[in-house]
């Protein structure tokens, strides 16, 4: 019987500039998105019958919930109905990636699961999807799923669903720190940024400062406006980033709207050591993952009972 395993990489974001409230009730953003190694896994296979069958391991909350409420459910159902096809799918989907704390593991897990559902049909059926009408696709299960169907450093406009892709960068090693204690509700962080009207002038100094940055081939400095706001919320937060400065890391961030935090070491050993400091927290030594990279991993690498790219949960 045909199987699929793929990986779904999280993301952190390098920059993320929110220039205004659109007449929609969206925020126009600005953000350079970067995968990195830390993974969920994902298996899929036929199963009998017509049913779309999940199972989620590693993450007790998203386990007990009805299926249909999952991103990989509806992001399967939305292909089976795209492509016409009723026979029945299982899948094991195994998280590693914290759920809510600003590291794209929804998202990812909707993309990998779109590109590993179209992986099995092929091997079923030869059928295929346009890759406009995938992307099509992805943007409807959520603003940065059409990231994740192909990864590396990409610029995200409007809502965060227009991807361009950038010039990869040299590898990161980083340390991401998730608060066992503090959720940021991305809705809250947003309400608390309290961003003004978008405007329609053509001078924006914070636009063309985001395009002359995002094209750099040495990248940026990291940079997110919902720190300040989350911060003043959650303190908590912003002695994560004090304490990973204070322990090697050369910057440190905000991952999106919260509530993880990441830094940047100049080696993994270092990134290590510093994950000492949080003994209370969740902690990830991993480093950035290029598009090459990721096309590679995400086509082909079966990882389900391979050892994994990043560390255990501390």
């Amino acid at each position: 019987m045909p199987e699929v395993r793929i990986p779904a990489f999280a993301k952190i974001n390098l920059r993320l500039e929110i220039l205004g409230k659109r007449a929609d009730g969206y925020h126009e953003l600005r953000t350079v998105f970067q995968t990195v190694s830390l993974h969920d896994e994902l298996r899929l296979k036929p199963a009998r019958g017509t049913a779309i069958e999940l199972r989620v391991s590693g993450n007790a909350a998203l386990g007990s919930e009805p299926p249909e409420k999952n991103l990989v459910y509806r992001a399967v159902d939305a292909l089976r109905r795209e492509l016409g096809l009723t026979s029945g799918i299982a899948i094991e989907l195994h998280k590693n990636t914290p759920a809510g704390r600003g590291l794209g593991g929804g998202s990812s897990d909707a993309a990998a699961a779109l590109l590993g559902c179209l992986r099995l049909v092929r091997k079923q059926t030869k059928r295929e999807i346009p890759r406009d009408r995938l992307f099509a696709l992805a943007a409807s299960l959520g603003a940065d799923v059409p990231f994740f169907l192909a990864g590396g450093r990409a610029v995200g406009v409007g809502k965060g669903d227009e991807i361009y892709p950038l010039p990869d960068i040299p590898k990161l090693h980083l340390l991401i720190v998730s608060p066992r204690s503090v959720h940021v509700p991305t809705p809250d962080a947003y309400r608390w940024l309290n961003a003004p009207q978008l405007t329609n002038s053509p001078e924006n100094p914070k636009l063309f400062r985001f395009c002359a940055l995002a094209w750099s081939l040495q990248g940026s400095p990291l940079l997110n406006d919902f720190e300040e706001v989350v911060f003043q919320q959650h303190p908590r937060l912003a002695e994560i980033k004090r304490a990973l400065l204070q322990n090697g890391a050369s910057e440190a961030l905000l991952a999106g709207s919260g509530s993880a935090v990441f830094g940047v070491f100049p080696s993994p050993a270092k990134a290590r050591r510093a994950a000492v400091g949080f003994p209370l927290d969740q902690t990830f030594v991993c480093e950035t993952i290029s598009r090459e990279r990721y096309s590679r991993l995400v086509q082909s690498r079966p990882l389900f009972g391979t050892s994994r790219e990043h560390s255990s949960a501390s």
